[in-house]
């Protein structure tokens, strides 16, 4: 990523983390914790309709460049203007922990 503006950065999401708890009935809930409020670049790069449960879904992938953080893990998500993105995957471009780039699928319900 040699040559990235980090002027680009220009979104302003929140990174959030999920926490089970049991649900007293054998079960467990999952709740959204608010992990950081980031600057971040989101590029939409995909989209695409599939037949699923008997029903048209709508599937729209992003890329999501952001500073490096160590703690990104699987699980996580994204929150942009009401907008939620699931992290699918994540890398350090150039190794160099100045960046990390996301792959996301925006979750619609």
């Amino acid at each position: 990523m040699s040559g990235f503006d980090p002027g680009q950065l220009s979104s302003r999401v929140v990174l959030e983390r999920p926490v089970r708890a049991a649900d007293g009935a054998g079960g467990a809930t999952v709740d959204w914790v608010e992990v950081a409020t980031l600057w971040a670049r989101i590029e939409p790069v995909a989209a695409g309709e599939r037949f699923a449960a008997d029903r048209l879904a709508t599937r729209v992938s992003h890329r999501i460049t952001l500073r490096f953080r160590a703690d990104v893990a699987g699980g996580m998500r994204i929150r942009h203007r009401g907008r939620v993105l699931a992290v699918v995957a994540w890398r350090d471009p150039d190794e160099q922990r100045r960046f990390l780039v996301l792959d996301a699928e925006e979750v619609r319900a």
